[in-house]
């Protein structure tokens, strides 16, 4: 079962890579993007380490809606609203549990990709964060090891595809070549579940 501490681990251990990662995700965020996409997390992560140092959340949802929140305020452009959405609406479908099963946090987790890809119009394939949370969620009720591993091949496949929603669809048929950031992000957020401690 996990408890409040593993969900703080595991966003400790994504505002680690986050931080860890911030010129990379910038760097592939450059030629598509506004350059912005490592600094804007790391601002945004950083502000959620130190909410979760403030604030008491005593279960897992508590933990998830904080950091959504404090994400929402702290970060510009599409990523704060984004992410915040993601962790928010799997916090809110966890409920007030003081522990949840892997199974519950799959499901919840496919609440939350649901929430951002009605927010943002996208679906698998666009060249968004959802190439790498869909296949992560589908793989999660294996092992948190298969859902990083899924999360991260569903980043590199963003490559040879052209950008259908969010920034980098503006730059059209340039936008191919590149491996998306906002996937290259959400795969950091999945991988950090391992880092905490699951299996």
């Amino acid at each position: 079962m996990l408890d409040a501490d593993f969900f703080r681990r595991w966003m400790t251990a994504t505002a680690a890579s986050v931080d860890r990662e911030a010129e990379r995700l910038t760097a592939l965020d450059s030629p598509i993007g506004d350059a912005d996409h490592g600094s804007n997390l790391q601002r945004g992560f950083a502000a959620v380490t130190a909410a979760l140092k403030e604030e008491s959340a005593d279960t897992p949802g508590a933990v998830l809606i904080l950091a959504g929140r404090r994400l929402i305020s702290t970060v510009g452009g599409a990523s704060g609203p984004l992410y915040g959405t993601l962790l928010r609406r799997t916090g809110k479908a966890l409920g007030d549990d003081p522990e949840v099963s892997e199974e519950q946090l799959a499901q919840a987790l496919r609440a939350g990709v649901d929430a951002v890809m009605t927010l943002g119009g996208a679906a698998p394939g666009d060249k968004t964060m959802i190439d790498a949370l869909a296949p992560a969620v589908d793989a999660l009720g294996e092992s948190f090891a298969a859902a990083r591993a899924a999360a991260e091949e569903g980043a590199v496949a963003t490559i040879p595809l052209q950008a259908r929603k969010g920034r980098a669809s503006y730059v059209g048929e340039r936008s191919i070549g590149h491996q998306d950031p906002g996937a290259t992000s959400a795969a950091l957020l999945i991988a950090g579940l391992v880092e905490a401690g699951g299996e």
